[in-house]
């Protein structure tokens, strides 16, 4: 059982040993007790970056890096709480869910809406460094941001949604650098799209039962025992378009020396797959944090050498 307060599928993180008692919804909330989901947001946002730095042939801004690292964070933790508002009362018939801040009432609903403006107010700060034509990119990314919680009740596809607002960061560090979009970030931005599609129908096994009991759709539900064929058909996709995106971008031999390790590591995830296992598929899905940070690694050294 739970312990009182705790979220299920979160325990024995840093929020529930150390933060003061009175942050502690706060921080779940802002999903800061399980930090992965702010890594695979801000992961398309360091390979635009990397990709502008290897078109430059330099490595690319730190403080750019710095930026979209906190705008990561801030945004996902916002981002977090929309969809506990609106998924408040399907989050109370699920066991996984049912401990989340809102549906236990550990913080109010008032209290939450309060909470998600501050934190959208620190992405607001953090766009605004930038030039333009990447605050015009930020602004855009919200109307599917604000969509996103309500499409696992119309469509099994939820997750191109998901796709399309976790990958918007590969549409941002390019401009950051050039002030314009141009095909490298766009295709970076697909295979994005088709990495996320790929680790969030992992992620979805978990609730499958509770999923369909409620009447909730996802890929895991439309896919089933052919999870593994599909999966390692998005993962494939992401490889060519992420490996054709760092070859416009002029990427050499230790970028695709990267590429190479990345589609070996998303290959690992989909020979291992046990959709019968939830806390493998979990395991899994986090384990994309250091596929795309190799990726990210490669990126720099490209640009670096």
């Amino acid at each position: 059982m739970t312990e009182t307060g705790r979220v299920a599928d979160a325990t024995g993180n840093w929020v529930d040993g150390l933060a003061p008692a009175v942050t502690r919804p706060y921080l779940r909330l802002a999903r800061l007790d399980r930090p992965i989901g702010s890594w695979l947001l801000l992961l398309p946002c360091w390979w635009s970056v990397g990709l502008a730095g290897m078109h430059e042939g330099r490595l690319p801004s730190l403080w750019h890096i710095v930026l979209f690292f906190i705008g990561a964070f801030a945004m996902r933790g916002a981002g977090c709480t929309w969809n506990d508002l609106v998924d408040r009362d399907l989050d109370a018939k699920v066991e996984r869910t049912r401990s989340r801040p809102i549906p236990s009432r550990q913080v109010t609903v008032a209290q939450a809406t309060m909470f998600m403006l501050a934190q959208a107010l620190v992405g607001l700060a953090v766009l605004l460094q930038f030039n333009r034509f990447t605050v015009m990119c930020g602004f855009a990314s919200l109307l599917v941001v604000a969509v996103y919680p309500f499409m696992k009740r119309i469509t099994y596809w939820p997750q191109i949604v998901l796709g399309l607002a976790f990958s918007w960061g590969a549409l941002m560090g390019w401009p950051a650098a050039f002030g314009r979009l141009d095909w490298p970030a766009i295709v970076l931005y697909l295979g994005s799209i088709s990495w996320v599609i790929g680790y969030d129908t992992i992620y979805a096994h978990q609730d499958r039962e509770d999923d369909l009991m409620i009447g909730i759709k996802s890929t895991a539900l439309l896919f089933k025992e052919n999870t593994r064929p599909m999966l390692a058909a998005f993962y494939a996709g992401a490889v060519l378009l992420i490996g054709a995106a760092g070859l416009m971008a002029g990427g050499g031999i230790i970028f695709v020396i990267g590429l190479l390790a990345f589609a070996a590591h998303l290959a690992l995830q989909v020979s291992r797959l046990d959709i019968d296992d939830p806390a493998h598929c979990l395991m899994l899905f986090k384990s994309n944090r250091d596929a795309g940070l190799i990726l990210f690694g490669a990126m720099l050294a490209d640009a670096a050498l």
